[in-house]
């Protein structure tokens, strides 16, 4: 019913910086929230920032001061601008649409920072 696409995800440096964009097969204004996780290996998968249909935001600890959700309603995009990236940060990043009867992952898009 939903499909959602990643992109942007590579190889950066650390200290670098990465935006993820994240489409969605429909508009994302039917979504009650989207927000961006990550798996590293052998962690579980994690928070990394979120964005409700109201604007609001609201990030991980570690991702604080470094990364910024945002959204494009006319593209259907909600991206995640990454900055000062640490190799701590290298993971699968998904976007996940968040509405009141269901969820919809993506398939996820690799990041990994390292020099």
């Amino acid at each position: 019913q939903v499909q959602l696409v990643e992109s942007g995800g590579g190889l950066v440096q650390p200290g670098g910086s990465l935006r993820l964009s994240c489409v969605a097969s429909r508009s994302i204004f039917s979504f009650n929230a989207m927000g961006w996780y990550r798996q590293a290996p052998g962690k579980q998968r994690e928070l990394v920032a979120l964005i409700t249909s109201g604007g609001s935001t609201s990030y991980a600890d570690s991702a604080k001061g470094r990364f910024t959700i945002f959204s494009d309603n006319a593209k259907n995009t909600v991206d995640l601008q990454m900055n000062s990236l640490k190799p701590e940060d290298t993971a699968v990043y998904y976007c996940k649409a968040h509405t009141y009867w269901s969820d919809y992952w993506g398939k996820g898009t690799l990041v990994t920072v390292s020099s």
